[in-house]
């Protein structure tokens, strides 16, 4: 524990005085949030391209690999999980709005799925304190699920974007919060 301390207290110290600039940041990203959620259709959009171009880069940075390494055994493998990413890349950047609509779908079906398993966890742990909450968090899991398909696939074009405006905004409280945190210390 003590040297847990000693090796925070720098950071610490150096968030301290800086407790300013961390408040600054915090504000900042609730400002950019909020812009977000005027736009989430384009933030969606843009989020789709950034990961069209992620991809892109991944396989063309795997093709490289391949070349390097061509004496591996895993070599044919290796090359056909580079070109997938560049076809997947393009495939998104040629139609983010049905890139978009699978990424949405996904999701929802990881909400519910994530929901079910809370719930069972809960049933588990219904003799362990705080199980009430569990259960809560997965029943909203399965609800948000629902809602996302309810609305898809029109969900697909403001759901991603309002979730990044949404991290956004949580993100800045924290920093708001830790820099209040920092300058009362």
């Amino acid at each position: 524990m003590e040297q847990s301390k000693r090796v925070f207290s720098p950071l610490s110290a150096d968030l301290q005085r800086n407790w300013g600039w961390l408040l600054g940041l915090g504000i900042l990203l609730i400002v950019l949030g909020f812009i977000g959620l005027g736009m989430t259709v384009g933030l969606t959009l843009v989020s789709m391209f950034f990961l069209g171009f992620l991809f892109i880069i991944a396989g063309l940075a795997q093709i490289a690999d391949v070349f390097k390494s061509h004496h591996w055994k895993g070599i044919v493998g290796h090359a056909l999980i580079a070109v997938l990413y560049i076809l997947g890349g393009g495939l998104v950047i040629y139609d983010p709005v049905l890139a978009s609509a699978i990424v949405t779908a996904l999701l929802a079906w990881m909400f519910i799925i994530i929901g079910i398993t809370r719930i069972i966890m809960a049933v588990v742990l219904r003799h362990a304190s705080g199980w009430g909450w569990l259960l809560f968090g997965g029943l909203t899991a399965i609800v948000l699920g629902i809602l996302i398909l309810m609305q898809w696939p029109y969900s697909a074009l403001w759901i991603i974007g309002m979730f990044i405006a949404i991290e956004l905004i949580v993100n800045g409280w924290t920093y708001i919060f830790m820099a209040m945190g920092m300058r009362r210390a």
